[in-house]
């Protein structure tokens, strides 16, 4: 309690007063006010409501706010509630909703947003220095390949626990301007992947709250090609939920906020993510155009200039997202040859989503024998996922395999799917 109060600039009287106030709660003789409230939930990483202080739940309300933080003190302390809260698994923020014009706001703040603020006084006591950072960038590397390799489901609440318990002092402690630059941006990038990570899981309230606090951290960390990514995952995300016109403007947005430092890969993300959000309004021309540009721009490309964490945006990436795009305008057979050149052979559950278009597009073209043989092969490849977004194509492939009847291939794809872990959640009747 005692750290928590410095870090908020206060201080608590002696440790006999503090004692006696402790053991008329645990007495149940009283509760803990407005100020000794807030202290003992960061003291113990719960929530008012966790811990039944009903009339402190006020501050819940903020914590499932959807607002773009005004300052790097307030990005500091939104993210670290975030963390903490996640880690506790409070649900009404593990199941809360996103917001729909949380979208447009972030965009529009981040585009305008005056230069890049720094704390007036971090206050922390741990010092904080290079290699501090590094080691957050190792550690969140470390994360990404294993997201990478076996979905969000699998140690997105390791990756959580690490930030709530690790990395958060380190934003409150004591740095240079340049190390702390570096510190946010860093954190920034392990903050998406909580995002990228909650979003795999369908978390898709908590997954925008983390896409927020990132931007602003990228935006204080003067990190313009990394906040131009985060607005590429939040169209993503805009996109999964069906939120169309937010996720071209996100898309748009971001091109538009990097110009002056962007490269050709990012560039290329951009009008990708934009033509993924106008396949599903069904503007075929528009789409078309968005993947001519994005084409050219990857075709431009220099590995040596861009940022490390964009580099698995590749050929076989692109041709994915075209393939979705012509998928989405009914295109069967352009999307067939698009996802037939998606598989890259080192990023499984990318390849697994390219394989389960390629099947759906065999079956929009009049092949659910080849539709079947394909989703197969997905359903091989995904066994070691844990993935919600994995299951939700399975599901819609699902419920197109359903409009075909029963057919000896049909039979023979529901006899083999019925051994698979992702096939099985896919059950609408299952506990």
């Amino acid at each position: 309690m005692r750290a928590a109060a410095a870090r908020r600039g206060t201080a608590l009287p002696t440790d006999a007063s503090v004692k006696r106030r402790i053991a008329s709660w645990e007495n149940l003789h009283s509760t803990p006010d407005e100020f000794y409230g807030p202290l003992v939930c960061e003291a113990l990483g719960m929530t008012a409501a966790e811990l039944g202080l009903n009339h402190l739940t006020g501050q819940d309300t903020q914590l499932l706010e959807t607002r773009y933080p005004p300052t790097p003190e307030d990005a500091f302390r939104a993210v670290d509630q975030l963390w903490r809260a996640d880690l506790h698994g409070y649900e009404p923020l593990v199941l809360s909703e996103p917001s729909q014009p949380a979208w447009s706001e972030a965009s529009l703040r981040w585009l305008v947003a005056p230069e890049p603020s720094f704390p007036a006084a971090p206050r922390g006591s741990v010092r904080v220095g290079l290699a501090d950072v590094a080691m957050v960038k190792s550690t969140s590397g470390m994360f990404a390949q294993l997201d990478d390799r076996f979905g969000g489901d699998h140690a997105r609440h390791s990756v959580v626990q690490y930030l709530s318990r690790d990395v958060a002092p380190l934003l409150t402690g004591q740095y240079a301007e340049a190390v702390g630059r570096a510190l946010f941006s860093t954190v920034a990038e392990s903050t998406l992947l909580a995002g990228w990570m909650s979003y795999d899981s369908c978390h898709h309230g908590l997954a925008q709250r983390y896409f927020l606090q990132a931007l602003r951290l990228a935006q204080d960390g003067d990190d313009r090609r990394l906040a131009g990514s985060i607005l590429s995952a939040m169209s993503h995300q805009a996109t999964f939920l069906g939120h169309y016109t937010e996720a071209a403007t996100l898309a748009r947005a971001a091109r538009m906020g990097i110009s002056g430092v962007a490269t050709p890969t990012l560039m290329a993300q951009f009008h990708a993510m934009e033509a993924r959000a106008l396949a599903r309004t069904g503007d075929t021309r528009a789409c078309e155009l968005a993947l001519a540009e994005a084409t050219k721009a990857l075709e431009s490309r220099n590995s040596a200039d861009e940022p490390e964490w964009i580099a698995y945006f590749d050929e076989a990436e692109l041709a994915a997202e075209a393939a979705h795009c012509f998928r989405d305008v009914n295109s069967a057979r352009r999307a067939v040859a698009h996802a037939e050149n998606a598989m890259s052979g080192s990023h499984v559950r990318s390849d697994f989503f390219a394989t389960m278009v390629l099947a759906d597009a065999h079956l929009r073209a009049g092949d659910p024998e080849e539709a079947c043989r394909v989703a197969l092969d997905a359903l091989d490849l995904g066994e070691q996922l844990k993935s919600a977004r994995c299951v939700s194509y399975l599901a819609e492939f699902r419920q197109q395999l359903a409009h075909i009847g029963k057919t000896p291939a049909t039979r023979d794809f529901y006899e083999q799917a019925a051994e698979h872990r992702l096939w099985i959640a896919t059950t609408p009747d299952r506990p």
